[in-house]
């Protein structure tokens, strides 16, 4: 199964789906790739794969890569073989911005999106400078970019508010659990146990 995370820059995401990981077992991370700089508290192939923009375009122009978008001067995708290989195995959470979660959409239907909603306009400022990782402009830029993203998430399956941090991966691991439990999602656990009690249709009748 695939869970697609997504919401405007400042949300959450990443902070909501480590802490999640770490309560759900067999829950593997989709890493993504991007061509803008390695901010100090990240580290390569584990937030991001971090190239360079022709490498980048050379795998849009193989057809390696499922979604891309252009986000605040830099680009971000998901790497095809990363997305339809490892969930064939796994359940696998994919944390990316609203464009990109759209462009999945139409290619991934069975997919469960999930939208994580800022508290506020203004909370949503504030994380993005206690950062201190974006430029003054970096922030305003993506304080504009919010205002048009928030307006997809009726485009969801999920909501999350982001307002108390434990709450929402409470949340967050309730969503994920909950569609494991799914009939659809569970037939090759039910089969077994049905066939052991060897039911018939007169069994029905007793």
């Amino acid at each position: 199964m695939l869970f697609v995370i997504s919401g405007p820059s400042g949300c959450g995401k990443s902070t909501l789906v480590q802490k999640a990981r770490k309560q759900i077992k067999d829950l593997q991370f989709s890493v993504s790739h991007t061509t803008r700089k390695k901010r100090p508290s990240e580290k390569e192939g584990k937030d991001y794969y971090f190239v360079s923009k022709s490498e980048f375009r050379k795998k849009i122009k193989h057809d390696e890569m499922v979604e891309w978008a252009i986000v605040h001067g830099n680009m971000y995708g998901t790497a095809r073989r990363e997305i339809e290989r490892r969930t064939a195995q796994e359940d696998l959470v994919l944390d990316i911005d609203v464009q990109g979660a759209h462009q999945l959409k139409d290619k991934f239907r069975k997919a469960v999106f999930i939208f994580i909603l800022p508290p506020n306009y203004q909370q949503l400022e504030q994380r993005l400078k206690k950062r201190g990782e974006e430029s003054v402009k970096s922030i305003q830029d993506r304080l504009r970019t919010a205002k048009k993203e928030i307006r997809s998430y009726s485009d969801f399956d999920y909501i999350v508010i982001n307002d108390q941090l434990e709450k929402a991966v409470q949340e967050l691991a309730s969503i994920v659990l909950s569609v494991r439990c799914r009939i659809e999602v569970r037939q090759k656990d039910i089969g077994p146990i049905i066939r052991t009690f060897n039911v018939t249709k007169r069994d029905y009748h007793e």
